[in-house]
């Protein structure tokens, strides 16, 4: 698509170019005939050593060969320009460019992955991120924990159509409750649920970050959520596809 339209745009741009110079090549046509027929017609003689026509023509002659001229390299230069632009991405190599350029580019690149790699931070803690190098390395634990909250809604949606809508400051206990049949206790009593709205509340309400092990807890009480949900969801379709598939037998039996 996008190469018939380029090559549309071409043959435009050409037809446009040959149109233009053939109305300027008329125009100059005609007024060199009458420039030369009113020379003839003034002079005594019309043809007999009529100098103003032999000037005229010769003026002509002259502006014509230059244009032609001046056009024929201006594309030709135009032409050679665009054949030197590669059309396929290719690094710069050494020859490409003068040494001292080649030089100070890999010097300059040198230097600023040296400086990317000084300014890393190592054995360094900040509250409510992960450390460098761990597996939650870069990771803000209050923003992580809270964009878990639209991710399981929107699977808890699809096990129970009718489930209410999210409110902003909801309880994940009350507002997940009519999932919580599905969910396993623990030796405590509690479920992954009871786990991951207090990580919530925690990553809302509290003054400072969470730490490491309030995030990891309520990462695993959310991707545990997910799992029973996702596997509900599995049972789900297994169930009307099998309902799909006995209904047909039935029909035909009756």
């Amino acid at each position: 698509m996008y190469r018939s339209y380029s090559r549309l745009l071409f043959w435009i741009s050409e037809a446009c170019y040959a149109l233009i110079t053939l109305v300027v090549a008329c125009f100059l046509a005609i007024s060199c005939f009458a420039l030369l027929q009113q020379a003839v017609r003034t002079a005594p003689r019309a043809w007999t050593n009529n100098w103003d026509t032999v000037t005229i023509g010769a003026t002509y002659c002259l502006v014509l060969l230059l244009s032609v001229a001046f056009c024929t390299k201006r594309r030709i230069a135009v032409r050679r320009k665009l054949q030197r632009i590669s059309k396929t991405h290719s690094g710069i190599h050494r020859h490409d460019l003068p040494k001292p350029v080649h030089e100070y580019i890999s010097q300059e690149f040198a230097r600023s992955c040296l400086i990317c790699y000084e300014c890393q931070p190592r054995e360094t803690t900040h509250p409510g991120w992960g450390i460098p190098g761990t597996e939650h390395g870069g990771t803000r634990f209050r923003r992580s924990l809270l964009d878990t909250i639209a991710d399981i809604d929107a699977r808890a949606h699809l096990v129970i159509p009718n489930l209410p809508p999210l409110k902003p400051h909801s309880r994940m206990i009350h507002h997940f409750r009519f999932i919580l049949p599905l969910l396993l206790k623990d030796d405590q009593g509690l479920t992954a649920l009871h786990y991951y709205d207090s990580a919530i509340q925690l990553a809302r309400t509290s003054t400072g970050e969470p730490t490491e092990d309030e995030f990891t807890l309520g990462l695993h009480a959310a991707d545990e959520m997910r799992r029973i949900l996702n596997d509900c969801r599995i049972e789900m379709l297994e169930e009307s596809r099998t309902q799909l598939n006995v209904s047909p037998q039935t029909t035909v039996k009756s």
